[in-house]
């Protein structure tokens, strides 16, 4: 099997059109979808489903997107090894985050490529995910880990999901809540609250749910929004990426009617990413994978 076969399916799932796929892989339309369907007959299945308004994964196709995921994942990490061994590689990658996403996704990534591989270099800037968007799709940032919201992806971008992260509330230790395994928005709303700013996600879910909430603070990072509620300011409206993440003197009480965070990947959607982007991509993959499947394990051993 090619893989390139493999990498074209996965980029047809993740931007749902064939078109879009064809600008992220660097080809033609009418190649990619050539080479979907070559794949298709070498396999002897269906692997998506075509419409006008785009395409999708078909059953058979979902059932696959993890081996070909982990086969594409595995030629990029022998590719990268060569370059590594013969010193070629080289480059910068320009990256954006929101506060959490720096914090738990972008600063291990970061440190992984100093130690393996110095001859990069690269940038990091953090703003609230509109903030951040906007730079990606003005060409300033490269990549950029942010959580998004449920509306489409503004023109010329391409998000792709990582991971998704409950949403709940801190509070200290001897607030009236901090006994309950969980709350509800309607509870919430009773409280003063800590929260983002506005720009986030997390600001916007919080004024789509309770318009008339107090807001005491309107925070710039998840750390501030945590000291801030130790301090007694209110309780914090917080999503729950990473959890080993220390929570001195607080407990996190998930939100029951709330629906999880997504956090994606976004990137320009007209620009082949330089091989310094996919090391970078194939990282920060890793990282999120390791997330989610440690969160995958807290369940099962709390079930």
């Amino acid at each position: 099997m090619r893989v390139e076969r493999a990498r074209y399916f996965l980029a047809a799932v993740n931007t749902g059109s064939l078109r879009s796929a064809a600008v992220v892989c660097g080809v033609s339309q009418p190649t990619i979808g050539q080479q979907i369907t070559m794949l298709e007959e070498e396999l002897d299945t269906v692997l998506l489903t075509r419409t006008r308004g785009g395409v999708r994964a078909t059953p058979a196709g979902e059932a696959l997107i993890g081996p070909f995921t982990r086969l594409v994942t595995a030629e990029d990490a022998v590719r990268e090894a060569a370059l590594a061994s013969n010193g070629t590689y080289q480059g910068r990658v320009s990256l954006g985050g929101g506060s959490v996403t720096v914090e738990v996704i972008i600063a291990p990534v970061v440190g992984q490529l100093l130690t393996d591989h110095p001859g990069l270099r690269f940038s990091v800037r953090e703003g609230s995910s509109a903030d951040i968007e906007r730079a990606v799709a003005a060409g300033d940032l490269d990549l950029a880990v942010i959580t998004t919201t449920d509306r489409p992806a503004p023109g010329g971008l391409l998000r792709r999901r990582l991971l998704t992260a409950p949403l709940g509330v801190h509070t200290r230790a001897d607030h009236p809540l901090a006994d309950r395994s969980e709350v509800t928005w309607d509870e919430l709303g009773q409280w003063p609250i800590v929260t983002m700013r506005a720009g986030t996600v997390l600001h916007q879910r919080l004024r789509e749910r309770l318009p008339d909430a107090e807001a005491t603070v309107e925070a710039m990072s998840a750390r501030t929004v945590q000291t801030m509620v130790a301090q007694g300011a209110g309780v914090g409206l917080l999503a729950r990426f990473d959890i080993r993440a220390p929570m001195t003197d607080l407990v996190w009480i998930p939100l029951a009617d709330a629906e999880s965070v997504e956090v994606s990947m976004v990137q320009r959607a007209d620009t082949q990413p330089s091989r310094s982007s996919v090391v970078v991509r194939r990282l920060i993959n890793a990282r999120a994978d390791e997330l989610s499947s440690r969160a995958r394990g807290q369940r099962l051993a709390s079930g």
